[in-house]
């Protein structure tokens, strides 16, 4: 996204801010090829039989964004890691459907690594990890959102710093940790 391009992003979501809903028409197209980088990401955990696909994805979460009462869009940066969470909960939601169907379900060994976060086998690796992440904000919130919007997000060092407000030095140190933590808890479970 050009320069040009991140400045229209940014004054398109304060005006949505603001209450003006013609600014997320012209948002929309804008910022559509990112989310679909997002959710292809976050699709790529999932199991090979999962039956959402990376627009239904993307739709369900423009849903959430539309209907959310507080768009306090801060920047272009602050609005993709707010979606990414949003894809979040929407897979998680879809693994604890699947798991009430199945009746618990088997949980599988969960790995959490730069290149696969969840078991291709099942849901319960989202779950798992949805756990971890929900038991780390808990303990600290700035390291799980740096994990949500660094993995699923998808966001740079730079841009989670100017989200957070905080030095890309402490967003390093903040994701290392945060890192470390969620493996030692993610093995502990097996």
């Amino acid at each position: 996204m050009s320069r040009c391009d991140t400045h229209q992003v940014t004054r398109l979501l304060i005006q949505w801010s603001e209450g003006n809903d013609l600014a997320l028409e012209e948002l929309m197209p804008l910022v559509y090829d990112e989310l679909r980088r997002m959710a292809r990401r976050h699709m790529s955990g999932q199991n090979k039989g999962h039956t959402f696909q990376t627009t239904e994805l993307i739709h369900e979460a423009y849903l959430k964004l539309a209907n959310n009462e507080d768009k306090n869009w801060n920047n272009r940066a602050h609005f993709f890691g707010v979606a990414s969470k949003a894809m979040r909960h929407i897979l998680v939601d879809y693994a604890r459907a699947k798991r009430v169907q199945k009746r618990g379900g088997s949980a599988r060994r969960v790995t959490f690594d730069e290149s696969a976060v969840v078991s291709k086998n099942d849901s319960g690796g989202i779950l798992d990890l949805d756990e971890a992440l929900t038991a780390l904000s808990a303990f600290d919130e700035r390291k799980s959102s740096i994990v949500e919007m660094k993995f699923f997000g998808g966001l740079t060092i730079d841009e989670i710093a100017k989200v957070l407000k905080v030095s890309s030095k402490t967003v390093k140190r903040d994701w290392s940790f945060a890192r470390n933590w969620l493996l030692k808890v993610l093995s502990q479970q097996y």
